[in-house]
């Protein structure tokens, strides 16, 4: 389960400012549900997935006996 800042709070923060995990989890859903966005919603995700790419992506952290190489949100 998801715990932390929801949408509402974070429309009002800069992306830069986004946790890795708040990137992952509101990407993960809007992903999800893309043929049902509209125009605000597909902006919105597209400024997620650009703040994603100039970070480096999700998956440059290197794996050790404690995590994996994903981002859990959960």
């Amino acid at each position: 389960m998801y715990v932390g800042r929801d949408m509402t709070e974070l429309e009002m923060v800069p992306k830069n400012k986004w946790t890795e995990k708040e990137l992952a989890y509101f990407h993960r859903n809007l992903q999800q549900v893309v043929p049902y966005l509209n125009a605000e919603g597909v902006t919105i995700h597209n400024e997620i997935v650009k703040e994603i790419m100039n970070r480096g992506g999700l998956t440059h952290r290197e794996a050790d006996y404690t995590s994996g190489t994903r981002v859990h949100y959960e």
